[in-house]
């Protein structure tokens, strides 16, 4: 019989590949080895049955094969099998769950010098804040959310005018210290994983989720997100920057605070100017990053989900009835404010109508020419 045979080759192969495969763990970079401790026995737990059961199978298979002259004979209950199963399962159950259930525990109760930043997941970017030199967050509502507060701060509460509001998608913390991660959703589920810490958490809409790490090496880790949220999950994605305290100081007095940005003389609702002083083409930098624009539509000409900016102004564009559209001011308005008004060729209809002020609309197309415009024949 050859089904015995295929069942041990496949355990002799599954084993084989897991100790020789080149995809294992990553480096831990944070304090939470005792993630991998629990993963592996987790892991020695599951392949143990896995090769037992499969084997037990291939046995099976073999001793009450077909045979001439032979005749199954069937029989009902067994208690002390019974047993035996419910005794081995409850045994299996608790040494897969007890080790999680303590690290779990461990790790959503920081220590008490931890430091504290707040991450807001959105489709599909992230955003960052720090408490100020008062060490206190300010209250947030979702009354108060818009492109230009997306935390919801609010602006009559004291402890949130120093507020370090984060410019672009980097995240700088401290070397070697304690930091407690507060996790927001904007919109739907999202999930805050930077695989070299261990350490990942689901952001519920309506809640905030918590996790507490100590980073222990230098670098700069990438964030990403864990859970499906969207059209442009893919390319949710961040970077954590670890760092010496001197570094982060320095770093930490160039991001912009909550009271400088509100008090930005700009126009109601608009986010284009959040920055004083900044030339159109980078507001419009920022509010593509603001709206998430940039989930789905590339400035370095790499594929997405819609046409990359570079090079896109003056560019003829085919549409999907087959007519060619020059990409000029006119056609880039209505393709921002009515995006299915005309649907380039090979891209689906999915980005969301936005309402944009004059001015908002005016950075961004600042932002789309700087990426410059088709290549000259």
């Amino acid at each position: 019989m050859a089904l015995p045979w295929v069942l041990i080759l496949i355990v002799a192969g599954a084993v084989a590949f897991h100790l020789a495969s080149p995809w294992w763990q990553t480096p831990v970079a944070s304090n939470w080895q005792q993630m991998d401790d629990a993963l592996i026995l987790t892991l020695l737990i599951t392949a143990v049955a896995f090769v037992a059961i499969n084997l037990f199978l291939a046995y099976v298979v073999w001793r009450f094969r077909h045979r001439d002259g032979v005749r199954a004979a069937a029989e009902h209950g067994s208690k002390a099998l019974e047993a035996w199963l419910v005794g081995l399962t409850t045994v299996a159950i608790i040494a897969l769950l007890a080790p999680g259930l303590s690290v779990y525990a461990k790790l959503i109760h920081p220590p008490a010098d931890a430091m504290v930043f707040e991450v807001l997941g959105q489709q599909w970017q992230w955003h960052y804040r720090l408490p100020g030199k008062d060490g206190k967050l300010g209250l947030t509502d979702v009354r108060y959310m818009s492109a230009a507060n997306p935390f919801g701060i609010n602006p009559d509460d004291p402890n949130g005018q120093d507020d370090v509001l984060v410019d672009g998608q980097e995240i700088h913390i401290p070397l070697n210290r304690p930091v407690k991660v507060m996790l927001r959703s904007q919109d739907v589920l999202h999930d805050f994983f930077v695989p070299q810490f261990r350490t990942r958490m689901n952001m519920v809409p309506g809640m905030v989720t918590s996790f507490w790490f100590t980073p222990m090496k230098p670098g700069r880790f990438e964030v990403m997100c864990a859970q499906l949220c969207g059209i442009g999950h893919y390319n949710m994605r961040s970077y954590v920057v670890v760092e010496p305290a001197d570094a982060y100081a320095r770093w930490l007095a160039t991001q912009p605070l909550f009271a400088a940005r509100a008090a930005a003389p700009v126009p109601a609702g608009s986010v284009s100017a959040l920055v004083a002083g900044v030339d159109p083409g980078h507001q419009g930098r920022l509010l593509a990053q603001a709206r998430g624009c940039v989930a789905c539509h590339s400035a370095d000409g790499s594929a997405g989900v819609g046409p990359s900016w570079k090079g896109l102004y003056g560019r003829l564009e085919t549409m999907d009835d087959g007519k060619t559209v020059k990409a000029d001011e006119a056609y880039l308005k209505q393709s921002i404010t009515d995006p299915r008004a005309r649907l380039v060729k090979g891209y689906p209809p999915v980005m969301p109508q936005q309402q944009f002020s004059g001015a908002d609309l005016d950075a961004l197309l600042a932002y789309i020419k700087s990426l410059g415009g088709p290549a000259p024949q």
